[in-house]
């Protein structure tokens, strides 16, 4: 358990554009947690559909809010990391959700102290209704390697100590988040599974509309951090497994 007479700061960022039909239920995710020590963030690119009104219902429970144009998601990510005053650092996106109202209690009562605490992600289709775990279950002991067969644990389901992490790179416009958590997963000296679900993701999203673009850069990415030839035949075998899982499921659960 944390020492009760410090309990860790969460800052949680949700970055928003134009989705006025799921950001109540991201917001409500986050408010009803039972856990006292959030600071929540909402980085909105300048929404026309109502997002922003219905965001302005919960101003009084939200600690910043900033809403105007942005280079894209990772960009508005960016402005939600330099705002964030927390030990460690969550992104909440628009359509996602914290699992249960006590998720967050739950992660920091898994371990004491650590530099990166996660867990695993249920996938929901755009009707809400589960698609079950995600393909690439999260590792039972996360290291830097963790990632060779693809991205085991997703964006919404890693709590990483602020001081470990750096701005995105904006190079990448739809994978730049596997390039920052490996980055931080480098100089962490203490992770921990939390044994649990602890988030709830929204298929879709740009990196399926632009998933040519997004496969490239996942590719570039994981060659920066395990070299061309590891990773070249890394593929051939996540390829496999993806095969295999199709064949069996009938559907991808990326």
């Amino acid at each position: 358990m944390n020492n009760q007479d410090h309990q860790p700061v969460l800052s949680i960022i949700t970055v928003v554009y134009n989705n006025v039909k799921a950001i109540e239920r991201t917001i409500l995710s986050i408010l009803n947690q039972t856990y006292p020590a959030i600071e929540y963030i909402i980085i909105d690119g300048n929404s026309t559909d109502g997002t922003m009104e219905v965001i302005t219902k919960y101003q009084s429970q939200i600690t910043k809010l900033v809403s105007g144009k942005d280079k894209g998601i990772y960009d508005a990510m960016n402005k939600g990391l330099a705002l964030a005053t927390g030990d460690y650092v969550l992104f909440m996106n628009s359509g996602d959700e914290l699992y249960t109202p006590d998720t967050v209690e739950q992660v920091f009562a898994s371990a004491e102290d650590a530099d990166i605490y996660y867990g695993e992600t249920e996938m929901y289709n755009e009707q809400w209704e589960s698609l079950g775990r995600r393909r690439h279950q999260a590792p039972t002991t996360f290291t830097h390697d963790s990632f060779r067969y693809g991205m085991s644990i997703s964006h919404q389901a890693i709590y990483i100590r602020r001081s470990l992490i750096s701005p995105y790179d904006l190079q990448y416009q739809l994978s730049a988040d596997i390039d920052w958590i490996l980055n931080a997963v480098q100089k962490a000296k203490k992770i921990s599974n939390t044994n649990r679900y602890v988030a709830k993701y929204l298929v879709g999203g740009m990196s399926k509309a632009k998933h040519r673009q997004s496969l490239q850069e996942r590719f570039q990415i994981f060659t920066k951090h395990y070299g061309l030839i590891p990773n070249l035949i890394n593929h051939v075998v996540i390829a496999a497994k993806l095969i295999s899982y199709y064949l069996k499921h009938r559907k991808t659960n990326d």
